[in-house]
């Protein structure tokens, strides 16, 4: 059993995944920054100097905090769209890596020797 673990742990595969997880959540918390820090400060200031993480409703001693979840809204969109992005690009190099190399057209040859062709096949027709 310790061998097939071992041979299913270091596999290419398992690796390239967990190395992709770790990039994954530190590439989570970079766009969570932004939308935090960057996007959603500036959204609220075009709208009129809304404080999006402020934004909530209290019912009775219940908070509900829906400026965090647009916040939250938006970061999971940044998210899914650069990684549509970069999914797509992969993939476009994928097929072209994929694509075979089509054979170069044979030149065109000149008339010089389209002559020397015809003088040939004459030749070769007496004999």
């Amino acid at each position: 059993m310790w061998k097939e673990f071992k041979a299913f742990a270091f596999k290419g595969n398992v690796l390239d995944l967990a190395v992709g997880v770790i990039i994954g959540a530190a590439f989570g918390k970079i766009v969570s920054s932004v939308v935090g820090d960057l996007i959603t400060p500036l959204l609220g200031i075009l709208i009129g100097g809304i404080d999006f993480p402020a934004l909530d409703i209290t019912v009775g001693s219940a908070s509900i905090a829906y400026g965090k979840f647009i916040q939250t809204v938006i970061d999971f969109l940044l998210t899914a769209f650069s990684i549509f992005l970069f999914i797509k690009l992969l993939s476009q190099l994928k097929r072209k890596r994929q694509e075979p190399e089509k054979p170069a057209e044979p030149p065109v040859p000149s008339r010089e020797e389209l002559l020397l062709t015809e003088i040939r096949d004459l030749l070769k027709a007496k004999s």
